[in-house]
């Protein structure tokens, strides 16, 4: 079959490090043009809005948004609207409210919406749920602690109502987690933690629960120094499982079991492609469900000013 013709909006740290590797190690694509108001793709064209770009190139067939989830609702509908396929990096979107808006938007038009999940990509993920598939779980505590200075240096929209703070990496282990477990969950309680000069929590805890009473809780923490930790772990009747380096590496009982090179966003891109000769969408909302849960549950605190 022909590649799909692929444009990029929003060029930033995410697209250069992820996304522009990824499209150019696939076959099933090729990139045409992208749209930022900053950034720029040497051998494409470029342009300074979504708007100009679609009017532009009618032949675009597919466009990945990779702008702040505040923006992306608008520019998804442009595109949909356009009669094109859209990929959403996570999170989907700003509210749960618009992504299921445009989901439906796409079913009506008989397009693919992705909701790309990356960490879900990881290399020890699905080992990982095929292990606790085989198994009862005791207990789950997921350690989501990174520096944000180090991750998110200067990123303001990030502090701002839709940029979900400490949420934004959290995210990735709760769409570990509702992809491992063999039950859903539900939030039961929260704690986050808002420096009083931002909009956003800078860390959070949460409990869950589901129908079975499984013991499940989160930390996840930005003002980490030193050792960055995403970690997972289980306590089972088959030995004690730990998910660890944001799923790359499974370890049972202390022992590696699985371990693998990262290729999260080169199989996003396959799953994007699949959906699409497939006339499919792809769009679990889990875990932007778990975060407006915590936010809706949560009680807040305060805590000292954060600045960059």
């Amino acid at each position: 079959m022909p590649p799909i013709n692929l444009a990029i909006v929003g060029i930033g740290k995410i697209v250069r490090d992820q996304h522009l590797p990824a499209v150019a190690g696939n076959d099933d694509y090729r990139l045409v043009a992208a749209a930022s108001r900053h950034g720029r793709v040497e051998g494409i064209e470029n342009f300074s809005s979504i708007d100009a770009m679609l009017s532009a190139l009618p032949s675009i067939q597919a466009v990945s948004l990779c702008m702040p989830p505040q923006y992306r609702y608008e520019a998804a509908v442009k595109a949909l609207t356009a009669g094109k396929h859209v990929f959403l990096e996570k999170p989907p979107g700003a509210t749960l409210s618009e992504v299921e808006g445009l989901a439906a938007l796409a079913a009506g038009k008989g397009l693919s919406l992705f909701a790309s999940w990356h960490s879900r990509y990881a290399p020890a993920v699905e080992a990982a749920r095929e292990f606790l598939a085989g198994t009862r779980i005791r207990s789950m505590r997921v350690a989501w602690k990174e520096d944000v200075r180090q991750w998110h240096p200067g990123q303001e929209w990030i502090w701002q109502p839709g940029g979900l703070g400490v949420f934004d990496p959290g995210i990735n282990a709760l769409s570990i987690v509702t992809r491992i477990l063999p039950n859903p969950v539900f939030v039961t309680a929260a704690m986050l933690e808002f420096p009083e000069n931002r909009d956003a929590p800078i860390a959070a805890s949460i409990t869950f629960s589901d129908a079975e009473g499984l013991d499940l809780a989160a930390e996840f923490d930005w003002r980490q120094t030193g050792r960055q930790s995403w970690d997972i772990v289980a306590l089972t009747d088959a030995g004690e499982m730990l998910l660890s380096e944001g799923g790359a590496r499974l370890s049972i009982d202390g022992r590696v079991v699985h371990e693998q090179p990262e290729q999260e966003y080169p199989m996003l891109y396959r799953r994007f492609v699949a959906i699409i000769r497939a006339g499919e969408s792809d769009v679990d909302l889990a875990p932007l469900r778990h975060v407006a849960d915590a936010f809706m549950l949560g009680r807040r605190r305060q805590v000292d000013a954060f600045h960059d």
